[in-house]
């Protein structure tokens, strides 16, 4: 079945009732999709505060197990609160080393923190910008990978149509659940997935739910809880590859 006209679909998910609707048109675009939802179980919403806290939290989570992230990050937010742009600009790389941020991630910080008080980075408007746009908003800055882009629009602004084809749980789960030869390569996840447009980030819930199910495994990031004196003023609660 062809995908129905872009205006008529959803482009954000921000609410239970969001995320029924576009599985529901998922499962008319890709009947798979509803076949693993069978299997394995809804997806959970997931949704997480945006803004500089938010996304600091995802760059904090690259690479690392959910315990290893979720202990880091409950030191920086403890450390800085509010989480603020400001505020890691003048911490030095020592204190944040001590709080168990490597070199990487140090300079990661502050790189996002300069371009969002330049205003090179519009973290408040991207909510409203079409995602691949997004996307490209933010991997513009140093520091930004795709990864951290996507999963950073996927959970904290609930873009509909992200697609993080560099996470490898996400790569796997797809192997598992199409029956592929081979796990497929960023590239072949891109390829795969333009299908599913403009609902790819709905797919990616249920890969990585299904995932877990086969694995018996977390398969999707867990952006570790960000406490509520650092959440983001932006967020509105009714709304309710790895980086560089």
């Amino acid at each position: 079945m062809d995908p129905a006209p872009h205006s008529n679909m959803l482009t954000h998910i921000h609410s239970e009732a969001d995320l029924d609707a576009a599985l529901k048109r998922l499962g008319e675009i890709e009947p798979r999709f509803g076949a693993l939802v069978a299997e394995a179980g809804r997806p959970p919403l997931r949704r997480r505060p945006d803004g500089y806290a938010g996304l600091a939290a995802t760059v904090v989570s690259q690479q690392l197990s959910t315990a290893s992230a979720g202990a880091i990050w409950g030191r920086l937010a403890a450390a800085f609160d509010p989480m603020a742009p400001a505020a890691i600009l003048r911490a030095r790389p020592a204190r944040l080393a001590r709080l168990g941020l490597s070199s990487p991630k140090i300079k990661a910080l502050k790189e996002i923190a300069r371009a969002v008080t330049r205003g090179d980075l519009a973290l408040a408007s991207l909510a409203d910008v079409e995602a691949d746009a997004a996307h490209a908003a933010l991997t513009a800055v140093h520091g930004i990978g795709p990864w951290t882009a996507d999963i950073y629009l996927l959970s904290c602004l609930g873009h509909a149509d992200a697609w993080p084809a560099g996470d490898l749980a996400l790569q796997e789960a797809a192997r598992l659940a199409f029956g592929l030869k081979a796990r497929p390569n960023a590239k072949e996840m891109i390829a795969l997935a333009e299908p599913w447009r403009p609902l790819r980030a709905v797919a990616a819930r249920v890969l990585w739910t299904y995932y877990r199910a086969v694995k018996g495994r977390e398969g999707a990031p867990v952006v570790t809880k960000i406490l509520p004196q650092a959440q983001s003023k932006t967020t509105k609660p009714k709304r309710g590859g790895n980086g560089r």
